[in-house]
């Protein structure tokens, strides 16, 4: 039953890199409404998650919230060293690097990894949590399949490679819920990911994404955009609870 739902959310992260495609001439506006999933997809998802499965403290402070900020000043200093060297070897300050949109877009095909995992392990549990896994997890992909192929091509990638993290970003849920039949993760090990995981999400959507939604389009409706992310994640997280 996991591996069939799963499939449901391949399909979900089809469309939603499909949807990314498909509004390119409003440009800002995809990348205000990524920006708020993204956001809520952190604060409402992955940071509540994580807490919650990685619950020891390291000097009084929670093991997820250590790791969340240490996934954001990685992200943040991976993104600087890339753009070092870019300069050094003469490409334009201030441009931004197809590796640093490669390896956001790979981090999300590894959450949608611990999706199809999760998946498995609800339905192992019992139906009733595995229903409420399911919702949420077929839900939030189609964001899931929209950030992807966003992160990408925000970054200077070819459609090609956009395509390509799209394809295993879909394929990462149906290989994790289909391992839940050989094994199971353990819960501490999957909320520290996901607390490193949410912090890098949190800095791409930050200080990448809405910065450069607004720079040319200072508009309302981006703004709007932004805050209907947000809220959509909120509500998809509200009706699977």
């Amino acid at each position: 039953m996991a591996v069939i739902v799963a499939l449901g959310a391949f399909l979900m992260t089809l469309a939603g890199g499909w949807a990314a495609q498909r509004v390119t001439d409003r440009r800002h506006l995809v990348l205000g409404l990524a920006g708020g999933l993204m956001l809520g997809v952190v604060g409402l998802d992955l940071l509540p998650e994580a807490l919650h499965a990685a619950g020891d403290e390291v000097f009084g402070v929670p093991l997820a919230l250590l790791l969340f900020v240490a996934g954001f000043l990685v992200a943040h200093v991976v993104e600087r060293l890339l753009a070092v060297r870019q300069a050094a070897h003469g490409a334009e300050d201030g441009g931004r690097t197809p590796q640093v949109g490669l390896t956001a877009a790979a981090a999300m095909v590894g959450h949608s990894l611990a999706d199809g995992v999760a998946l498995g392990a609800a339905f192992q549990v019992g139906g009733g949590m595995g229903v409420a896994v399911a919702l949420a997890v077929v839900t939030h992909d189609f964001a899931d399949g929209f950030n992807t192929y966003t992160l990408t091509s925000l970054y200077g990638n070819d459609r090609r490679k956009a395509l390509m993290m799209l394809f295993a970003d879909a394929v990462a849920p149906v290989v994790g819920a289909a391992s839940t039949l050989l094994f199971t993760l353990p819960e501490e090990p999957l909320g520290a990911y996901l607390g490193f995981f949410g912090g890098v999400l949190l800095y791409l959507a930050s200080a990448e994404i809405l910065p450069e939604a607004h720079h040319r389009h200072p508009a309302l409706s981006t703004l709007l955009c932004t805050v209907g992310g947000v809220a959509g994640i909120w509500l998809v997280v509200g009706i699977a609870d």
